[in-house]
Protein backbone atom coordinates (compact mmCIF):
# COMPACT_ATOMS: atom_id res chain seq x y z
CA UNK A 1 0.00 0.00 0.00
CA UNK A 2 1.55 3.27 -1.09
CA UNK A 3 1.62 6.58 0.73
CA UNK A 4 -1.33 8.05 -1.12
CA UNK A 5 -3.53 5.01 -0.38
CA UNK A 6 -2.69 5.19 3.35
CA UNK A 7 -3.44 8.94 3.29
CA UNK A 8 -6.82 8.36 1.64
CA UNK A 9 -7.71 5.76 4.29
CA UNK A 10 -6.78 8.19 7.09
CA UNK A 11 -8.89 10.95 5.52
CA UNK A 12 -11.85 8.56 5.16
CA UNK A 13 -11.46 7.45 8.79
CA UNK A 14 -11.47 11.06 9.94
CA UNK A 15 -14.60 11.72 7.86
CA UNK A 16 -16.29 8.68 9.36
CA UNK A 17 -15.50 9.86 12.88
CA UNK A 18 -16.85 13.30 11.92
CA UNK A 19 -20.09 11.76 10.68
CA UNK A 20 -20.39 9.78 13.91
CA UNK A 21 -19.86 12.92 15.98
CA UNK A 22 -22.45 14.77 13.92
CA UNK A 23 -24.89 11.90 14.32
CA UNK A 24 -24.33 11.78 18.08
CA UNK A 25 -24.71 15.57 18.30
CA UNK A 26 -27.93 15.36 16.29
CA UNK A 27 -29.29 12.67 18.63
CA UNK A 28 -28.33 14.72 21.67
CA UNK A 29 -30.02 17.82 20.30
CA UNK A 30 -33.06 15.80 19.32
CA UNK A 31 -33.19 14.26 22.78
CA UNK A 32 -32.84 17.69 24.34
CA UNK A 33 -35.73 19.04 22.26
CA UNK A 34 -37.82 16.03 23.19
CA UNK A 35 -37.04 16.60 26.86
CA UNK A 36 -37.93 20.29 26.63
CA UNK A 37 -41.22 19.45 24.93
CA UNK A 38 -41.99 16.73 27.47
CA UNK A 39 -41.28 19.12 30.32
CA UNK A 40 -43.52 21.90 28.99
CA UNK A 41 -46.32 22.69 31.43
CA UNK A 42 -49.88 23.28 30.28
CA UNK A 43 -51.54 26.48 31.43
CA UNK A 44 -55.26 26.56 30.75
CA UNK A 45 -56.45 30.14 30.24
CA UNK A 46 -60.04 31.23 30.57
CA UNK A 47 -60.82 34.09 28.19
CA UNK A 48 -64.28 34.82 26.81
CA UNK A 49 -62.69 35.64 23.45
CA UNK A 50 -60.48 32.55 23.38
CA UNK A 51 -57.08 32.90 21.68
CA UNK A 52 -57.99 36.38 20.37
CA UNK A 53 -58.73 37.78 23.84
CA UNK A 54 -56.72 40.32 25.83
CA UNK A 55 -56.13 37.97 28.76
CA UNK A 56 -54.84 35.18 26.52
CA UNK A 57 -52.51 37.69 24.83
CA UNK A 58 -51.22 38.80 28.23
CA UNK A 59 -50.52 35.19 29.18
CA UNK A 60 -48.36 34.87 26.07
CA UNK A 61 -46.10 37.52 27.62
CA UNK A 62 -46.11 35.50 30.82
CA UNK A 63 -45.10 32.31 28.98
CA UNK A 64 -42.16 34.18 27.43
CA UNK A 65 -41.11 35.48 30.83
CA UNK A 66 -41.26 31.95 32.28
CA UNK A 67 -38.64 30.79 29.78
CA UNK A 68 -36.12 32.95 31.66
CA UNK A 69 -36.88 30.82 34.73
CA UNK A 70 -36.25 27.64 32.67
CA UNK A 71 -39.96 26.83 32.56
CA UNK A 72 -41.67 26.08 29.26
CA UNK A 73 -45.41 26.81 29.22
CA UNK A 74 -47.96 25.72 26.63
CA UNK A 75 -51.10 27.87 26.67
CA UNK A 76 -54.53 26.38 26.08
CA UNK A 77 -57.52 28.71 25.64
CA UNK A 78 -60.99 28.15 27.11
CA UNK A 79 -64.04 30.35 26.60
CA UNK A 80 -65.95 28.42 29.27
CA UNK A 81 -64.58 28.91 32.77
CA UNK A 82 -66.13 25.77 34.24
CA UNK A 83 -64.40 23.63 31.62
CA UNK A 84 -61.00 25.18 32.42
CA UNK A 85 -61.50 24.61 36.15
CA UNK A 86 -62.60 21.00 35.66
CA UNK A 87 -59.62 20.21 33.44
CA UNK A 88 -57.31 21.65 36.09
CA UNK A 89 -58.94 19.42 38.70
CA UNK A 90 -58.51 16.40 36.42
CA UNK A 91 -54.81 17.15 35.97
CA UNK A 92 -55.17 18.06 32.30
CA UNK A 93 -53.78 21.49 33.19
CA UNK A 94 -50.66 22.04 35.28
CA UNK A 95 -51.98 25.53 35.99
CA UNK A 96 -55.12 27.50 35.33
CA UNK A 97 -55.99 31.18 34.93
CA UNK A 98 -59.58 31.93 35.94
CA UNK A 99 -61.59 34.37 38.05
CA UNK A 100 -60.90 34.71 41.76
CA UNK A 101 -64.44 33.48 42.44
CA UNK A 102 -63.80 30.13 40.77
CA UNK A 103 -60.23 29.69 42.03
CA UNK A 104 -61.12 30.41 45.68
CA UNK A 105 -61.47 26.68 46.33
CA UNK A 106 -57.76 26.22 45.53
CA UNK A 107 -56.41 29.23 47.40
CA UNK A 108 -58.65 31.12 49.79
CA UNK A 109 -56.16 33.93 50.37
CA UNK A 110 -56.10 35.24 46.78
CA UNK A 111 -59.67 34.00 46.35
CA UNK A 112 -60.73 36.61 48.91
CA UNK A 113 -59.50 39.58 46.88
CA UNK A 114 -63.04 39.88 45.54
CA UNK A 115 -64.60 40.29 49.01
CA UNK A 116 -67.60 42.64 48.87
CA UNK A 117 -66.60 46.26 49.38
CA UNK A 118 -63.06 45.32 50.41
CA UNK A 119 -61.37 47.25 47.57
CA UNK A 120 -63.14 50.60 47.13
CA UNK A 121 -60.68 52.19 44.70
CA UNK A 122 -58.11 51.47 42.00
CA UNK A 123 -55.41 52.81 44.32
CA UNK A 124 -56.12 50.14 46.93
CA UNK A 125 -56.24 47.51 44.18
CA UNK A 126 -52.88 48.60 42.78
CA UNK A 127 -51.23 48.56 46.21
CA UNK A 128 -52.54 45.07 46.88
CA UNK A 129 -51.31 43.70 43.54
CA UNK A 130 -47.85 45.10 44.27
CA UNK A 131 -47.82 43.44 47.70
CA UNK A 132 -48.79 40.02 46.34
CA UNK A 133 -45.24 39.62 45.07
CA UNK A 134 -43.72 40.12 48.54
CA UNK A 135 -41.89 37.07 49.95
CA UNK A 136 -43.59 37.55 53.37
CA UNK A 137 -46.91 36.54 51.82
CA UNK A 138 -45.49 33.36 50.26
CA UNK A 139 -46.83 31.01 52.99
CA UNK A 140 -50.39 32.17 52.26
CA UNK A 141 -50.02 31.32 48.59
CA UNK A 142 -49.85 27.55 49.09
CA UNK A 143 -52.87 25.46 50.03
CA UNK A 144 -53.30 21.69 49.70
CA UNK A 145 -50.77 21.35 46.88
CA UNK A 146 -52.12 24.35 44.95
CA UNK A 147 -50.05 27.52 44.66
CA UNK A 148 -51.29 30.99 43.73
CA UNK A 149 -48.63 32.30 41.34
CA UNK A 150 -50.21 35.52 40.07
CA UNK A 151 -53.21 37.81 39.77
CA UNK A 152 -54.44 39.89 36.83
CA UNK A 153 -56.86 42.77 37.52
CA UNK A 154 -60.22 42.79 35.73
CA UNK A 155 -61.55 45.81 37.60
CA UNK A 156 -64.33 46.76 40.00
CA UNK A 157 -67.77 45.26 39.49
CA UNK A 158 -70.35 48.05 39.36
CA UNK A 159 -74.11 47.66 39.55
CA UNK A 160 -75.32 47.95 35.98
CA UNK A 161 -78.96 48.97 36.32
CA UNK A 162 -81.58 49.14 33.56
CA UNK A 163 -83.57 51.74 35.50
CA UNK A 164 -81.36 54.24 37.30
CA UNK A 165 -84.21 55.33 39.58
CA UNK A 166 -83.39 52.11 41.45
CA UNK A 167 -80.57 53.79 43.34
CA UNK A 168 -81.12 52.69 46.92
CA UNK A 169 -81.51 49.53 48.93
CA UNK A 170 -85.25 49.88 49.42
CA UNK A 171 -85.96 50.06 45.71
CA UNK A 172 -83.92 46.90 45.01
CA UNK A 173 -86.56 44.91 46.86
CA UNK A 174 -88.27 42.57 44.43
CA UNK A 175 -85.81 43.29 41.62
CA UNK A 176 -84.06 40.46 39.75
CA UNK A 177 -80.31 40.73 40.25
CA UNK A 178 -77.63 38.66 38.51
CA UNK A 179 -75.22 36.98 40.94
CA UNK A 180 -72.36 34.58 40.30
CA UNK A 181 -73.28 31.03 41.20
CA UNK A 182 -69.65 30.54 42.33
CA UNK A 183 -69.93 33.33 44.92
CA UNK A 184 -72.36 32.69 47.79
CA UNK A 185 -71.68 36.16 49.20
CA UNK A 186 -73.39 37.91 46.29
CA UNK A 187 -76.50 35.79 46.66
CA UNK A 188 -76.65 36.35 50.41
CA UNK A 189 -76.26 40.11 50.04
CA UNK A 190 -79.05 40.45 47.49
CA UNK A 191 -81.35 38.29 49.61
CA UNK A 192 -80.59 40.54 52.59
CA UNK A 193 -82.06 43.55 50.78
CA UNK A 194 -85.05 41.68 49.41
CA UNK A 195 -83.80 41.25 45.85
CA UNK A 196 -84.27 38.12 43.77
CA UNK A 197 -80.92 36.47 42.90
CA UNK A 198 -80.53 35.17 39.35
CA UNK A 199 -77.63 32.71 39.20
CA UNK A 200 -75.14 33.18 36.38
CA UNK A 201 -71.58 32.32 35.38
CA UNK A 202 -68.96 34.82 34.24
CA UNK A 203 -69.35 33.63 30.67
CA UNK A 204 -73.16 33.98 30.75
CA UNK A 205 -73.29 37.44 32.35
CA UNK A 206 -73.87 39.14 29.00
CA UNK A 207 -76.96 36.97 28.47
CA UNK A 208 -78.36 38.19 31.79
CA UNK A 209 -77.78 41.81 30.77
CA UNK A 210 -79.73 41.18 27.58
CA UNK A 211 -82.51 39.33 29.42
CA UNK A 212 -85.41 41.79 29.90
CA UNK A 213 -86.43 39.95 33.08
CA UNK A 214 -83.13 40.76 34.83
CA UNK A 215 -82.97 44.28 36.29
CA UNK A 216 -79.42 44.54 37.67
CA UNK A 217 -76.10 42.86 36.83
CA UNK A 218 -72.73 43.67 38.50
CA UNK A 219 -70.09 44.11 35.78
CA UNK A 220 -66.63 45.66 35.34
CA UNK A 221 -66.29 48.75 33.16
CA UNK A 222 -64.48 46.94 30.32
CA UNK A 223 -67.82 45.22 29.64
CA UNK A 224 -69.38 48.48 28.45
CA UNK A 225 -67.83 48.29 24.99
CA UNK A 226 -67.10 44.57 24.89
CA UNK A 227 -70.73 43.66 25.64
CA UNK A 228 -72.27 46.79 24.05
CA UNK A 229 -74.03 47.60 27.33
CA UNK A 230 -75.48 50.81 25.93
CA UNK A 231 -77.97 48.67 24.00
CA UNK A 232 -79.33 47.12 27.19
CA UNK A 233 -79.19 50.36 29.21
CA UNK A 234 -81.02 52.53 26.71
CA UNK A 235 -82.07 55.96 27.99
CA UNK A 236 -83.19 54.87 31.47
CA UNK A 237 -80.27 52.66 32.52
CA UNK A 238 -77.00 53.53 34.17
CA UNK A 239 -73.99 52.33 36.16
CA UNK A 240 -73.75 53.06 39.88
CA UNK A 241 -70.39 54.58 40.78
CA UNK A 242 -70.09 52.27 43.78
CA UNK A 243 -67.61 49.35 43.55
CA UNK A 244 -69.23 46.18 44.87
CA UNK A 245 -66.25 43.88 44.38
CA UNK A 246 -62.83 44.00 42.74
CA UNK A 247 -62.39 41.20 40.23
CA UNK A 248 -59.15 39.47 39.28
CA UNK A 249 -58.05 36.56 37.16
CA UNK A 250 -55.94 34.36 39.43
CA UNK A 251 -53.27 31.96 38.23
CA UNK A 252 -53.21 28.75 40.26
CA UNK A 253 -50.68 25.94 39.75
CA UNK A 254 -50.21 22.37 40.90
CA UNK A 255 -47.20 23.02 43.09
CA UNK A 256 -45.43 19.73 42.31
CA UNK A 257 -45.57 20.40 38.55
CA UNK A 258 -43.15 23.33 38.70
CA UNK A 259 -39.68 24.06 40.15
CA UNK A 260 -39.60 25.19 43.78
CA UNK A 261 -38.56 28.73 42.82
CA UNK A 262 -41.28 29.14 40.21
CA UNK A 263 -44.04 30.50 42.49
CA UNK A 264 -41.94 33.34 43.88
CA UNK A 265 -40.56 34.27 40.45
CA UNK A 266 -44.02 34.22 38.94
CA UNK A 267 -45.63 36.37 41.65
CA UNK A 268 -42.80 38.91 41.41
CA UNK A 269 -43.37 39.14 37.66
CA UNK A 270 -47.13 39.70 38.03
CA UNK A 271 -46.55 42.32 40.74
CA UNK A 272 -44.21 44.19 38.39
CA UNK A 273 -47.00 44.34 35.77
CA UNK A 274 -49.51 45.84 38.24
CA UNK A 275 -48.93 49.54 37.46
CA UNK A 276 -49.50 49.19 33.71
CA UNK A 277 -52.42 46.79 34.17
CA UNK A 278 -54.15 49.17 36.57
CA UNK A 279 -53.68 52.01 34.06
CA UNK A 280 -55.68 49.88 31.63
CA UNK A 281 -58.43 49.41 34.23
CA UNK A 282 -58.58 53.18 34.69
CA UNK A 283 -58.73 53.54 30.91
CA UNK A 284 -61.82 51.31 30.78
CA UNK A 285 -63.43 53.27 33.63
CA UNK A 286 -62.83 56.51 31.73
CA UNK A 287 -64.17 55.07 28.47
CA UNK A 288 -67.69 54.73 29.91
CA UNK A 289 -69.56 57.89 28.81
CA UNK A 290 -70.25 60.23 31.72
CA UNK A 291 -74.00 60.18 31.09
CA UNK A 292 -74.21 56.51 32.17
CA UNK A 293 -72.57 56.99 35.57
CA UNK A 294 -74.69 57.96 38.54
CA UNK A 295 -74.01 58.26 42.26
CA UNK A 296 -75.90 56.52 45.02
CA UNK A 297 -77.32 59.15 47.44
CA UNK A 298 -74.84 59.91 50.22
CA UNK A 299 -77.24 59.05 53.03
CA UNK A 300 -77.98 55.71 51.39
CA UNK A 301 -74.31 54.86 51.02
CA UNK A 302 -74.07 54.54 54.81
CA UNK A 303 -76.57 51.69 54.71
CA UNK A 304 -74.61 50.04 51.88
CA UNK A 305 -71.34 50.25 53.80
CA UNK A 306 -72.96 48.78 56.91
CA UNK A 307 -74.47 45.90 54.94
CA UNK A 308 -71.27 45.15 53.05
CA UNK A 309 -69.17 45.21 56.21
CA UNK A 310 -71.64 42.90 57.91
CA UNK A 311 -71.37 40.50 54.93
CA UNK A 312 -67.55 40.47 55.10
CA UNK A 313 -67.54 39.68 58.81
CA UNK A 314 -70.12 36.94 58.35
CA UNK A 315 -68.13 35.31 55.58
CA UNK A 316 -64.87 35.50 57.51
CA UNK A 317 -66.59 33.69 60.36
CA UNK A 318 -67.94 30.94 58.11
CA UNK A 319 -64.46 30.63 56.50
CA UNK A 320 -65.45 31.77 53.01
CA UNK A 321 -63.05 34.72 53.19
CA UNK A 322 -59.47 34.46 54.41
CA UNK A 323 -59.01 36.54 57.62
CA UNK A 324 -55.44 37.57 56.75
CA UNK A 325 -56.51 38.93 53.37
CA UNK A 326 -59.36 40.82 55.04
CA UNK A 327 -56.92 42.32 57.53
CA UNK A 328 -54.48 43.28 54.77
CA UNK A 329 -57.20 44.95 52.71
CA UNK A 330 -58.48 46.87 55.72
CA UNK A 331 -54.97 48.20 56.38
CA UNK A 332 -54.70 49.31 52.74
CA UNK A 333 -58.09 51.03 52.92
CA UNK A 334 -57.15 52.83 56.12
CA UNK A 335 -53.80 53.79 54.64
CA UNK A 336 -55.70 55.65 51.93
CA UNK A 337 -58.53 56.99 54.13
CA UNK A 338 -57.49 56.86 57.81
CA UNK A 339 -60.51 58.92 58.87
CA UNK A 340 -62.97 56.11 58.06
CA UNK A 341 -64.84 54.75 61.15
CA UNK A 342 -63.72 51.17 60.44
CA UNK A 343 -60.11 52.20 61.03
CA UNK A 344 -60.87 52.53 64.74
CA UNK A 345 -62.12 48.93 64.98
CA UNK A 346 -60.28 45.61 65.22
CA UNK A 347 -62.83 43.25 63.77
CA UNK A 348 -61.24 42.76 60.33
Amino acid sequence: MNFFQRKDQRVQALKNRGFVKLALLSLLLSGSAMTTSAQAQTLCVFDLSGTSGDYFAFMKDYALAAQKWSVMIDLKAYNKEEKAINDYKLGKCDAVSATSFSTREFNKFTGSINAVGAIPSNTVARNLLLLLGHPKLAPEMVENGHEAVGAIPIGSAYLTIKDRTVSDLIKIEGKWVGVLASDPVQRRMIEQVGGEPVLMAVDTAILKVQDPKVDIVPLPSYSFEAFELYRALGNKGGIARFPISFMTMNVIAHQNAFPKTFGAQSRAWFAAQAPRLMKKIQYYDNKVPARYWFDIPADNQVAYFQLIRKMRLEFVQNQTYHPKMMNLLKRLRCQQNPQEPECKTRDE
